[in-house]
């Protein structure tokens, strides 16, 4: 009883209720008085309710929806774009249609009320400002149909749901430094690859599908067969990036807090040594390990991108433990770079234990008292920079290009 008084008095049969209500009043008074206006009401309800429901049962059907989702992939401050067609294939036209594309995204307004004439359509581009990351769902494509008085809203799907990625923002960072890997040599780290670069390590036999650009003739002259040069990358350390996800010292809402701040700094320092060709590898502990192995190029960029789009402070696990259980993969060749908003200093034990065995680390620090925390991380700095550890503050509203620069936020690294 009471599921049925609740779905009577919901705002989508609101109208229908009250009416029926009015309906079974004017009958009643009218049988029992006898008033003529009376009866004439209620013979105007009776007549209006079926009406109303056929034409909103009418103004579903004979329909034929198409949309265009043209974007899958995206960054925060870019735009999703969808182009919706509802073409009528009835004999009549459409009043009253409601479309809509529902979608999570903030500031979607896809939604529009149309009338489309008899053997017409309709169509229409929606481009929404992706203003936050995530992974989003777009669709189906809901179209209701109603009545002139909205008595009746009878609802239909079309296509299907899709999804749509957005990638964190990033910003440039022409001045960011992280203490570079010693390497002992030049000669002892390098690595095979197919490209070309300056380093040239041997020869091999041709095979189809080699350039010519990289047939070796002096030694194809030599050996009467075709030779071409293999080629090394240059020798350099992997960068590695752990971002901070555990719940307890994340802090902040929405855009502004120490999650979103950092995950904006991983991106965009992952962006900045990818595009100094360097290999670069990702680390978070969120809902659930991840972690992206170190490799060059766009591919990997956009690998980690991905990864960061959904990434949330819902971790249990603290960052001693992260780097504890992971600290094997850190060697005398790696830069490691740690963005936390942690002010505990149980983390800085593992990261002195891998200084000592050669690792070269910078910590980003993002500060939680400038999002309404209540620690400030100035001991922590103090206690890192005392280590010769680069350590970068980036508080609220702070713009990362010029905090994540060496003459901005970090301390000199001496080491």
């Amino acid at each position: 009883m009471r599921r049925l008084v609740r779905t009577a008095i919901s705002p989508a049969h609101r109208t229908f209720t009250f009416i029926v209500i009015l309906l079974l009043a004017a009958a009643i008074i009218a049988i029992g008085t006898g008033f003529w206006l009376l009866f004439r009401l209620s013979y105007v309800l009776a007549f209006v309710l079926p009406v109303s429901f056929f034409i909103a049962w009418y103004n579903t059907r004979g329909l034929s929806v198409a949309v265009d989702r043209r974007t899958m992939r995206a960054q925060v401050g870019q735009e999703a774009r969808e182009v919706l067609e509802v073409q009528n294939k009835g004999w009549f036209p459409k009043l009253w249609i409601e479309v809509d594309d529902p979608s999570e995204m903030p500031g979607n307004k896809a939604r529009r009320v149309l009338v489309i004439p008899s053997k017409g359509s309709r169509n229409w581009m929606v481009e929404t400002p992706l203003t936050r990351r995530g992974l989003y769902t777009w669709g189906p494509v809901h179209v209701t149909g109603t009545d002139p008085f909205g008595i009746f809203r009878r609802s239909r799907t079309y296509g299907e749901a899709q999804q749509l990625l957005v990638y964190p923002p990033v910003v440039d960072l022409p001045r960011f430094q992280a203490p570079p890997a010693a390497l002992p040599g030049e000669g002892r780290h390098r690595k095979r690859t197919h490209f070309v670069t300056p380093n040239a390590s041997g020869v091999r036999e041709y095979a189809p599908g080699d350039a010519f650009n990289r047939i070796h003739w002096p030694t194809s002259a030599r050996t009467g067969q075709l030779m071409v040069k293999t080629f090394e990358l240059d020798p350099s350390s992997d960068v590695w990036i752990i971002l901070d996800l555990e719940r307890r010292v994340n802090v902040g809402e929405g855009e502004e807090s120490t999650e979103e701040y950092g995950v904006r700094a991983a991106a965009s320092i992952a962006r900045h040594f990818i595009l100094a060709n360097r290999s670069v590898g990702l680390i978070t502990f969120g809902r659930k390990l991840q972690i992206e192995e170190p490799e060059r190029g766009q591919q990997q960029l956009t690998r980690i991108l991905e990864n960061l789009a959904v990434a949330e402070a819902a971790g249990d696990g603290p960052l001693s433990n992260v780097l504890n259980e992971e600290a094997r993969r850190f060697g005398r060749h790696t830069t490691l770079i740690v963005i936390t908003p942690s002010t505990e200093d149980r983390w800085v034990t593992p990261v002195q234990a891998m200084v000592q065995r050669g690792v070269r680390v910078a910590a980003v620090l993002v500060d939680p008292s400038s999002f309404g925390g209540k620690q400030s991380p100035l001991m922590l700095y103090g206690e890192l920079t005392a280590n010769n550890i680069m350590t970068y503050v980036v508080r609220r509203g702070d713009d990362l290009s010029l905090t994540l620069s060496a003459t901005g936020g970090a301390a000199v690294w001496q080491g």
